[in-house]
């Protein structure tokens, strides 16, 4: 063989292992479409061949072997973590990687709906498939903030409830910041108890400042604050009552019956949400001293025990 001969033959098998490893790089660079999403659990303590197997065998990646050289070339193995992971949209084996490395795992949500109170938060935590840990015995009232959050699969259930109660903490310190000065309410815990009560009474949110309004009027005048969800968890302590309330209920003296008792009631009867927190915290300006339900979701306020009959009768004409 002629030395012109061999140097062709050495260009072309070095042109072929050059086209072989562009073809390489870009079975790993090259995003391909995910669709559906398609979720992957890497076990603690998986090996690269097990992760890159579990990937394969999900669709999330092209071939197995190219992305086991590829994280072995780029000395990245000892980088990609356990987890469970959800994966969607154009991807490359590389962004595939870049979520391992980066620990970036699925999240479910978690709803905890306004005005729910803390039997219903055990419940619900505790019979969440996702949630792991002991379950929670106690939680006290009014102490989290009801909001959607984000938890990776196998969070302790306490840690949950830790930070949903430091969610509350930091919107009730920015709300106290920001209150009416005049307010009857001396503690931050009292904003709670009161907020407790205007989230329990109206889920419209244009209501909410004046409810709070006639609640703070009320205390400022000494008025008992006559609010029916407070009688309902002064009987239950936190779950429905499945029915109206009766006359006698009306009138049962329990430490959370505010036809009863002065003032506020020891202790939260749900848990508040940032709308109602900040209702409390700066109600509306107005002279309202009642309420009652206009029939269509709402309420029709107003100022004088006269007026306040008046739409109680318009509201039992609607009723029946």
């Amino acid at each position: 063989m002629t030395a012109g001969r061999r140097f062709i033959l050495s260009i072309g098998g070095g042109l072929a292992v050059l086209l072989a490893f562009i073809g390489f790089l870009s079975v790993y660079f090259v995003p391909v479409s995910i669709d559906p999403e398609q979720r992957v659990t890497i076990p603690q303590g998986a090996s690269l061949r097990q992760i890159s197997q579990s990937l394969a065998a999900a669709g999330v990646i092209r071939s197995a072997p190219v992305f086991t050289v590829m994280i072995r070339l780029r000395q990245q193995a000892h980088q990609l973590q356990a987890g469970e992971y959800g994966f969607a949209g154009r991807l490359s084996m590389a962004d595939v990687a870049s979520q391992l490395r980066d620990g970036r795992v699925f999240l479910y949500p978690l709803t905890i709906v306004e005005g729910i109170t803390s039997v219903q938060i055990i419940d619900q935590i505790n019979g969440t498939a996702f949630l792991a840990g002991p379950e929670i015995a106690s939680l006290e009232e009014g102490s989290v903030l009801p909001d959607t959050y984000y938890f990776s699969r196998g969070t302790d259930r306490r840690t949950v409830i830790e930070r949903m109660q430091q969610a509350q903490t930091e919107v009730l310190k920015e709300l106290w910041a920001r209150r009416q000065m005049d307010l009857p309410l001396k503690t931050q815990r009292e904003a709670v108890i009161l907020a407790s009560i205007v989230e329990k009474e109206t889920g419209v949110d244009r209501e909410r400042p004046y409810v709070a309004s006639v609640f703070i009027n009320r205390l400022r005048l000494g008025m008992r604050l006559q609010s029916d969800p407070t009688i309902i968890y002064g009987l239950t302590g936190g779950r429905g009552l499945g029915r109206g309330i009766r006359l006698s209920e009306l009138r049962k003296e329990t430490p959370f019956n505010t036809y009863v008792i002065k003032g506020l009631p020891p202790a939260p009867i749900a848990h508040p949400g940032r709308a109602a927190l900040a209702a409390t915290l700066n109600p509306a300006d107005s002279e309202y001293l009642y309420f009652v339900a206009d029939g269509s979701g709402g309420h029709v306020f107003s100022k004088t025990l006269s007026e306040h009959n008046k739409n109680v009768i318009k509201w039992r004409s609607n009723r029946r």
